[in-house]
């Protein structure tokens, strides 16, 4: 386990460790961080950075504070390594269901189907569900995307500590009816409970369930 601190731009260009390593990543300064192949938007708020990982899906509006915000590296040859992309996500959405449930959310299910396109969700990335995201009530509460190399792959995971979907669609420059559309596709956990969350994650992330890869 380590904390990684910088820009938003800063966190996802960190060097992959090569060896099994959650980090929390806090960002210093609110930015919109695109998936891979989005074109870039309109000018953005004053204050919000541009920023892009390599990864792919809709964007996100990161803030201080805001996201709590977890990197999972797993080499090629791990226990935990995947050759599947799909499934690759299991474990690590069952890591975090079975962490939400210790710290009292409860009925976290972990999606083990393919992409769920849902309105606006190639331009929001908590607009859809992949595999391996977690939802309570249908509600998408930890977004994860993937990045992967021969040498193996990094998960960029999300649990939102707030969500506001009309700062998310202006960031975009998307028509405002998105927001209403896109409000109830995502939800966030109560921020004081996140130190919580971590150390829980933790746990089922060094000793996944076996029935992750079933």
């Amino acid at each position: 386990m380590e904390t990684a601190t910088g820009t938003a731009q800063e966190l996802h260009d960190r060097p992959f460790t090569w060896a099994r390593t959650v980090a929390r990543c806090e960002v210093t300064r609110p930015a919109l961080v695109l998936g891979s192949t989005q074109q870039e938007p309109p000018p953005l708020p004053t204050g919000v950075e541009l920023a892009r990982r390599r990864s792919g899906g809709g964007a996100v509006l990161v803030t201080p504070g805001g996201q709590l915000w977890l990197d999972v590296d797993v080499p090629a040859g791990d226990d935990l390594w995947d050759h599947d992309v799909g499934r690759s996500f299991w474990w690590l959405g069952d890591a975090w269901a079975r962490a939400l449930a210790d710290v009292g959310v409860g009925e976290a299910v972990v999606h083990r189907g393919g992409l769920e396109r849902r309105p606006w969700s190639s331009q929001v990335c908590f607009a859809g569900l992949g595999p391996g995201e977690v939802t309570v009530g249908r509600r998408k509460v930890v977004g994860i995307s993937q990045r992967r190399w021969r040498e193996g792959a990094r998960f960029h995971c999300a649990a939102l500590l707030t969500w506001d979907p009309v700062a998310v669609v202006a960031a975009l420059g998307l028509p405002d009816e998105a927001a209403t559309d896109v409000a109830m596709t995502a939800m966030a956990v109560d921020p004081a409970i996140a130190d919580d969350l971590v150390q829980a994650f933790l746990r089922y992330a060094a000793a996944p369930c076996s029935s992750s890869t079933d």
